[in-house]
């Protein structure tokens, strides 16, 4: 199986949220439910020091999330009605929306918080790497969108060879709970994977 994933370029993020915006448009969603969302991630303080001067270690930085499609994922898992599953062709992790009882099992077991409940329909939704697109060819819509070029879709394998294999950085997960396919560029101060010493806003 040839397992699809994402290349998330912090270095060249400034969240804007274009991605968010053009996601949101694409595939309808009702207002304040994002497949793609961006979190802004900062911290650090200014000092004095004693003669008068200033010090900082002051950083901030932008990550645009959507599902990781992991090789392990925990929506999948404890599924009840098994509405989630991976698709064998791509590995992408999508839910099959006639079975979705809108239960949210799914929404607390994710550690990046993806999937999230449509008030509406009483069903979960979350990104499924475009796959009406993607099956066909495509990109997916936030990769078409970014006016940065900081996303990539492709073989994470593929991915992986160009960029790097990290795929963590604070504020998110563990990767080692999951198993993402995703690889990052981490920016200059991006902090290591259980920092504590920032705030997180998700929008």
């Amino acid at each position: 199986m040839t397992q699809k994933g994402f290349f998330i370029d912090v270095s060249r993020c400034t969240g804007c949220r274009t991605c968010s915006i053009a996601c949101a448009d694409k595939n309808g969603t009702p207002i304040g439910l994002y497949y793609r969302r961006v979190t802004e991630f900062e911290g650090g303080e200014w000092k004095e020091n004693a003669d008068g001067t200033w010090r900082q270690n002051v950083f901030a930085y932008y990550i645009s999330q959507g599902c990781n499609e992991c090789a392990d994922p925990a929506c999948v898992k404890v599924c009840p009605v098994k509405a989630h599953y991976k698709r064998e062709e791509d590995g992408l992790v999508v839910i099959d929306q006639a079975k979705c009882i809108g239960c949210g099992m799914c929404a607390r077991a994710c550690p990046y918080g993806v999937p999230q409940l449509d008030t509406k329909l009483r069903k979960m939704r979350k990104c499924d790497g475009c796959v009406d697109r993607t099956s066909k060819g495509g990109q997916p819509v936030c990769v078409e969108s970014c006016p940065e070029r900081a996303i990539e879709f492709g073989d994470i394998e593929e991915l992986r060879k160009k960029h790097g294999d990290v795929a963590g950085i604070a504020p998110l997960a563990d990767p080692a709970l999951t198993r993402p396919s995703l690889v990052i560029k981490p920016c200059r101060t991006a902090k290591p994977v259980g920092f504590t010493g920032g705030s997180s806003h998700r929008f």
